[in-house]
């Protein structure tokens, strides 16, 4: 029989890497309540027509990389490979649009693409994300940008760019969608998916990440001079907004992002790095998604961020400044039966007062017991023998310093909330 393993494109967090994972989360808690965003939860997987009609049929995930089956009755089923439309999803469904506007959320979860898996990309993914709905102004973009700036600041992250442009709206694209069209349609060299989809979704070709289409591409007709006056003016207020903030950018004229749905602000940062995994996060604006998934007019914007390209940039700048939490107290028992459950009778009495403490549940002799403490980076331990059962006593020892204090029984968690307090201070 074959040995079973994760499937290919996923992993197992173990430990201490959950734990990181785990404090990363919490980091990223913390900023979205300063910025007072609230967390929504969505189902992982969702009703395939909702990514077709939102993400787009022509887009690289609907067409190459959505995880796509059939349940049991028959329904065509997709494991979600984006937050965005979750999202908006749920907020036509529950009439979220009713409520007082702007909305913003935050999410943070696994999605599902197909690709092919490499440092930074994988099958089963994580991210988290931001959407805010209901407002068009382009103080939300700036905020929205922000934000995700201030993630990298609190990571110290300083190693990369933000990338910067308007794709407008559809009713300012078509003069520009065919001199797009002009242009490419006497070009040779053009890569298989762009022969076929520029003229069905002419600005894809402007994602692509061919090489030669790239070359080909670089002297193409420019999108942001023929964006409509709205859209023109959308743009101008948002740079002077970010400058306000001490935001620096790059203008980046061929940066569409690549999903169907983004209309005016575009928006990437990436990492300063050679390699092929250098985007952290981006997002953008989408102001037709709900319209487009049976709602009412509800602008949007929002980014996503992968959280293992997170983890990756921060090992590439060595910032990976997590401390992980060290075990309180670990128990420590030396003799039988009652000597055992006395050092689980204070076991207890330290977790009833949220100190955190273990023992050796596999009751080894003392020094594998003392060993598995120094494993648990444990702060002290509490040692119980026979003579402090007779005595009603316990020791317990500073691991660092190696300091050792007798105390009564009902004094250890009295005991250990002080030294605690004194630390802290």
């Amino acid at each position: 029989m074959s040995e079973l393993r994760a499937p290919r494109g996923t992993k197992d967090l173990l430990p201490p890497e959950s734990q990181i994972w785990a404090s990363i989360e919490g980091m990223l808690r913390e900023i979205y309540k300063i910025y007072n965003y609230k967390e929504i939860r969505t189902p992982i997987f969702e009703d395939t027509a909702l990514f077709i009609r939102g993400v787009g049929d022509t887009t690289d995930i609907v067409e190459k990389e959505m995880y796509t089956f059939n349940d049991k009755g028959g329904r065509s089923i997709t494991l979600r490979p984006e937050g965005t439309a979750s999202v908006v999803r749920s907020y036509i469904e529950h009439k979220l649009y009713g409520a007082s506007q702007p909305l913003k959320f935050f999410y943070i979860g696994p999605m599902f693409r197909y690709e092919r898996p490499q440092a930074g990309r994988y099958r089963q993914h994580h991210q988290t994300g931001i959407e805010v709905l209901g407002g068009d102004s382009p103080l939300i973009d700036a905020e929205v940008i922000s934000l995700g700036l201030e993630i990298l600041k609190n990571f110290k992250l300083t190693n990369w760019r933000l990338h910067l442009n308007s794709v407008g709206f559809p009713e300012c694209r078509p003069a520009y969608t065919e001199k797009l069209i002009t242009y490419l349609s006497d070009k040779s060299g053009l890569c298989e998916d762009c022969q076929k989809r520029y003229r069905r979704n002419p600005l894809r070709t402007l994602d692509c990440k061919s090489a030669t289409c790239k070359e080909i591409i670089k002297d193409a007709p420019l999108l942001t001079n023929s964006l409509c006056i709205e859209c023109h003016d959308h743009f101008q207020k948002l740079q002077e907004y970010l400058k306000i903030y001490g935001i620096s950018y790059e203008l980046d004229p061929f940066l569409v992002r690549g999903l169907d749905y983004y209309t005016r602000t575009a928006f990437e940062i990436k990492t300063k790095s050679s390699g092929s995994q250098n985007q952290i996060f981006g997002g953008g604006r989408y102001n037709g998604l709900a319209e487009q998934l049976g709602g009412p007019k509800s602008p949007g914007i929002g980014f996503g961020l992968g959280l293992e390209r997170l983890f990756l940039a921060l090992q590439e700048e060595n910032s990976l400044e997590i401390p992980l939490a060290p075990l309180d107290v670990f128990v420590v028992t030396i003799g039988g039966d009652e000597v055992v459950a006395k050092g689980w009778e204070i076991l207890y009495k330290l977790r009833e007062a949220n100190i955190s403490a273990d023992m050796d549940l596999l009751l080894r002799a003392p020094k594998g017991q003392m060993k598995a403490a120094g494993r648990n980076q444990a702060k002290y331990t509490v040692i119980i023998g026979e003579d402090e059962l007779r005595a009603n006593k316990l020791l317990l020892r500073d691991m660092d310093s190696g300091e050792e204090y007798t105390l009564d029984n009902n004094e250890i968690v009295k005991f250990v909330e002080e030294l605690e307090r004194g630390q802290e201070q």
